[in-house]
């Protein structure tokens, strides 16, 4: 089912309001998220849709300008679990201001969401990285260059976020079950976040490994502090699509991340179906 209705002429959109809007478009109350990033927009071919509403219909929501990202919320059923999904994201790389691009984790909040799942395609810097692999975030590093928590205080929700424990452990090991579960390589690690939207150089790789990073992307960190600052659980999982600048053989371009996600988008879609199994095992 498509909503056919806009509902992007709302003046002044806030989460509240857009959570407004969407809980009278559905009955579907779940408490899982997931928001696919490069390298994971097919991975929910199975799930059964109830509603599914273009960015640009929603107040406060971005349309996306990235090739690989659809640019729609989606509510459904995936195997036993209702959960919503937002397919694709905005960039800080965009030009957006940060308040923007992570706008949409604040509707999920204030729709009760309390569990969500962050996807991203990423370079690898580990020498154990394999493109096709899989990273579980266990921490990051915010190369950004701003904060998305930076400007005006909001009301009842803390301003200074303690980020020692950003990515949930329980939701960690049922990403590692779930590959285990799918014979799917995966391996726990640090991601780097940086601005983008060019790649990094050969030399920034070398640095970011001696920091500690194991792969590096361009988003996922400003939606993990804001959701962190809105009280939810946060889990990462990064699709490891090429290695990083100097570390493989060739240039970089996005077509190669496209290619290696259609390369694994049927493991991915089983991988994250037992994740929402034992999700929904608690």
């Amino acid at each position: 089912m498509t909503s056919e209705s806009s509902m992007s002429q709302h003046p002044s959109p806030n989460p509240k309001t857009t959570a407004a809007l969407l809980r009278k478009q559905t009955t579907c109350r779940p408490t899982l998220a997931m928001v696919l990033g490069s390298g994971f927009q097919h991975a929910l071919g199975h799930m059964k849709v109830e509603l599914e509403i273009p960015y640009g219909q929603l107040p406060g929501f971005l349309s996306v300008g990235v090739t690989g990202h659809a640019g729609k919320l989606v509510f459904g059923t995936y195997g036993s679990i209702q959960i919503l999904v937002l397919k694709g994201r905005t960039h800080y790389y965009e030009g957006h201001e940060m308040e923007k691009v992570t706008f949409p984790i604040r509707v999920l909040a204030e729709l009760g969401i309390r569990s969500l799942l962050l996807t991203n395609a990423a370079g690898g810097l580990n020498k154990k990285f394999k493109p096709g692999d899989l990273m579980i975030l266990r921490d990051h590093m915010n190369f950004i260059g701003v904060n998305p928590l930076r400007g005006p205080g909001l009301y009842g929700l803390p301003r200074f976020v303690d980020l020692t424990h950003v990515y949930d452990e329980k939701l960690q090991e049922h990403l590692v079950q779930a590959a285990k579960k799918n014979k799917l390589r995966a391996e726990k690690g640090v991601y780097l976040a940086v601005a983008g939207p060019s790649y990094e150089t050969p030399a920034e790789i070398r640095a970011y490994g001696i920091l500690g990073a194991d792969a590096v992307g361009m988003s996922t960190v400003p939606e993990a502090v804001v959701a962190r600052q809105c009280g939810l659980r946060v889990a990462g999982l990064s699709c490891i699509t090429n290695l990083g600048a100097g570390l493989g053989k060739g240039a970089l371009s996005h077509q190669e991340v496209l290619a290696m996600a259609e390369q694994q988008k049927t493991k991915i879609a089983e991988f994250l179906q037992t994740f929402c199994e034992l999700y929904a095992k608690g």
